[in-house]
């Protein structure tokens, strides 16, 4: 058990950014929307997989690469096969937020 920190989640989202132009108030809102998120729907304890799946779907909307490199490390894709077919998905339904260029030429 670990006690909800904001700023780990931060971590992973900057880390995943890396170099990407996702704007400090696109990463900060991410972070309060999924701490709000997490107030609203948990009692007490918060699963860390609930974590890191609502940051991974809310980076999906954000930038595209920066999600594929935050669920590479949260999802653990073991396989090639794995990444391909989270690739794939994105391909299929492409939802970065409007301006931000994506892995898909958007």
């Amino acid at each position: 058990r670990v006690p909800f920190n904001t700023e780990n989640i931060m971590r992973g989202i900057v880390s995943a950014c890396g170099k990407r132009p996702v704007a400090a108030s696109q990463k900060e809102r991410v972070v309060r929307e999924v701490e709000e998120e997490m107030h609203r729907e948990y009692e007490r304890e918060v699963p860390s997989r609930a974590i890191g799946k609502r940051v991974a779907d809310k980076l999906r909307a954000v930038d595209h690469v920066a999600y594929i490199r935050f669920a590479s490390e949260y999802y653990q894709f073991s396989t090639v096969g794995e990444f391909q077919r989270e690739l794939d998905d994105l391909a299929e339904r492409p939802t970065p937020a409007p301006g931000h260029p994506d892995l898909f030429g958007g």
